[in-house]
């Protein structure tokens, strides 16, 4: 791409611009200057632009590092004018390869939405309280497997900055034939519906409606909103996927000014499992229906929550014309991203679920519960289990609510990390409960106790940083020979 239709699609006021970067060719955009390589284009972006489009937090002025990114080859940057103004000293002698605008951010967006105007293929959007990434990843395997070649965002590039780099990587290849994209939110300044408007979606995939981010919303309620803008921003002959099992996200149906397919497992869907058999960790078998016909499926991800998201993905391969069949083959040979119940089995016996990616209440249950489902011949189950956030005002009552819940099932052990984690372990009780004040403390009490016919469920939020209890046990124990971690969640 060249600059000259970058400054159009920008609106970028660029008069003291060298003529010479007007035929210069782009492909590759950058908001981090560390990052920068030869000939990129670097999005210089400050507070004001994170605090109006919803970004909690604060942030560095990257303004201060435009100069690096010339230093490091970038062919030009795009600077806020007034910032550029606080950083004229420093950046004067580089204002012939600046791109003024009002707002980077939006600039950035902007950019994404041409581009994606010119490329138009087909945009499938998935959102949801929990599993956004594993369905987003097997549904692009799904469709990946029908020889499409798919674009989808990579580590939780899911919000307005990940999401509009995402979609640039068309300037590079633009020979995508579909995009699977995972559109998340946290606050409610509207992200869905912003994100919707760089890419209206053709399919639009909600999954589940969970108390996840009250904090900030304020209700449950009002997160089912939010989600339900992923309806509202589709493309008018669009078609939604929606969870049949959750009266929230079924509700959504009304919204879609499009087609509507249902899929579930307990709830009468257009696509369903039936004849569900959980085998050990990493074997679940099932029969899967579509409007299509029906086969059997042999599935390496565990719990009845990554089987719906299995249900959601053969959804979108029907509405792509992909057989049953051809949905269950591809499906029989997925394994979901690392860190969302990665089985790892360990030569001396136990068996580990790492689950560190993300927690709420809910996810936490269904993952102890795919524990005890899969386990039925363990010794012991332990579940490590870190403090949930964004919970709100409801944070220490939903956390002793999960102890009690938890010491009620079939689990030995429970031990509870960080901060509110407090609250599971004093539900939990001295018998069950351990608590430990970081994920370091947990894996060091974890570590000299685990034995042969162990099996252990590492479930916490980012920012808890549970994967280091995995760390220590690595560390410590070999896995066996062969073995590869298969995801779930």
């Amino acid at each position: 791409m060249k600059i000259g239709n970058v400054i159009k699609f920008i609106n970028a006021r660029a008069s003291d611009l060298d003529p010479a970067l007007i035929e210069r060719n782009i492909d590759s955009f950058v908001i981090d200057s560390r990052e920068i390589k030869a000939g990129d284009l670097f999005f210089a972006l400050s507070q004001p632009e994170y605090k109006n489009n919803g970004f909690n937090g604060e942030f560095d002025d990257a303004t201060r590092f435009v100069r690096q990114a010339f230093e490091s080859g970038a062919a030009s940057a795009v600077v806020r004018e007034d910032r550029f103004a606080e950083h004229r000293d420093d950046l004067a002698e580089f204002q012939n390869r600046l791109l003024f605008v009002d707002d980077s951010i939006k600039a950035l967006q902007n950019l994404a939405r041409s581009v994606y105007q010119q490329w138009a293929k087909p945009v499938v959007a998935v959102t949801g309280s929990a599993g956004k990434t594993t369905a987003k990843e097997l549904t692009a395997h799904v469709l990946s497997a029908s020889c499409f070649k798919v674009l989808r965002n990579i580590k939780n590039y899911n919000n307005g900055l990940g999401h509009p780099l995402t979609i640039l990587n068309v300037v590079r290849d633009p020979n995508y034939d579909a995009a699977v994209l995972e559109m998340g939110m946290s606050t409610p300044m509207n992200e869905i519906r912003r994100l919707c408007s760089i890419t209206p979606p053709d399919v639009a995939v909600v999954l589940n409606v969970l108390p996840v981010h009250v904090e900030h919303l304020g209700s449950i309620e009002n997160v089912a909103k939010a989600k339900a803008e992923l309806i509202e921003g589709m493309k008018p002959n669009g078609t939604a996927v929606l969870n049949a099992d959750d009266p929230r996200v079924l509700a959504m149906a009304s919204m879609a000014r499009g087609n509507v397919i249902t899929f579930g497992i307990d709830s009468a869907a257009d696509v369903t499992a039936s004849e569900i058999i959980f085998k050990r960790f990493g074997e679940t078998e099932f029969m899967l229906t579509t409007p299509s016909g029906s086969a059997p499926v042999r599935f390496a991800l565990n719990g009845r929550h990554n089987l719906s998201n299995a249900l959601s993905a053969a959804a979108v391969g029907h509405i792509f014309g992909m057989t049953a069949n051809d949905i269950a083959a591809a499906l029989g040979s997925a394994a979901a991203p690392q860190q969302r119940g990665e089985v790892l089995h360990f030569a001396q016996g136990f068996t580990v679920i790492n689950d560190s990616y993300n927690s709420n209440p809910d996810a936490l249950l269904s993952m102890v519960h795919t524990l005890i489902d899969g386990s039925p011949e363990a010794r012991r189950r332990i579940v490590v289990a870190g403090e949930m956030l964004e919970l709100g005002d409801e944070a220490a009552a939903i956390h002793h609510r999960a102890g009690s819940d938890i010491a009620a099932l079939d689990v030995h052990l429970l031990i509870g990390v960080r901060g509110m984690a407090q609250e599971m372990i004093a539900a939990a009780g001295s018998e069950k409960g351990r608590f430990a004040p970081d994920s370091d403390a947990a894996g060091e009490m974890l570590v000299p106790i685990l034995s042969a016919g162990d099996v252990v469920l590492i479930k916490g939020s980012r920012g808890v940083r549970t994967e280091k209890v995995l760390d220590k046990i690595l560390a410590k124990f070999e896995l066996e020979k062969g073995a590869s971690g298969t995801a779930g969640n």
